[in-house]
């Protein structure tokens, strides 16, 4: 199960509905081995696509780096996708390279009548998707 602030789901939120019609992507970062996502990171989709997203090299070494420095972990890895449900696509799956990472995607189709779909997270590991429940808490 992924446990979430309301702030960091707003967030990511905000930024997927901004990057529309793109799809938007980032990284909430959180202290090595605890599993808490708490650093909210909007990265640049460098394919600036509504089909696609992808990470630059430099600014995702440089992500890297910077997490290592701070004792830090990708905690949630999330997209957008702007025309489908939040469900990864294949070439999401062949990308999942984090298998310790929740990997949370925000649909901002138009959502009339498609319920809660629209914020889901999933597990990747070796191809393998499994959906998780999200919880949306105050604080933790």
């Amino acid at each position: 199960m992924l446990t979430i602030t309301q702030a960091l789901h707003d967030q990511i939120v905000a930024h997927a509905r901004e990057d529309h019609p793109d799809e938007a992507c980032g990284v909430v970062a959180g202290p090595v081995g605890t599993g808490r996502p708490e650093r909210f990171i909007p990265m640049l989709n460098a394919a600036r696509s509504p089909t696609f997203y992808e990470f630059d090299s430099g600014d995702l070494l440089k992500l890297y780096r910077e997490m290592d420095d701070r004792d830090e972990e990708p905690v949630v890895i999330y997209h957008s996708h702007t025309a489908t449900e939040a469900y990864p696509s294949r070439t999401d799956i062949s990308y999942a390279n984090e298998p310790g990472a929740h990997y949370l995607l925000v649909s901002t189709a138009d959502a009339d009548g498609l319920g809660d779909f629209q914020f889901r997270s999933y597990r990747i590991v070796d191809g393998e998707v499994t959906e998780e429940e999200v919880a949306v808490v105050e604080a933790y």
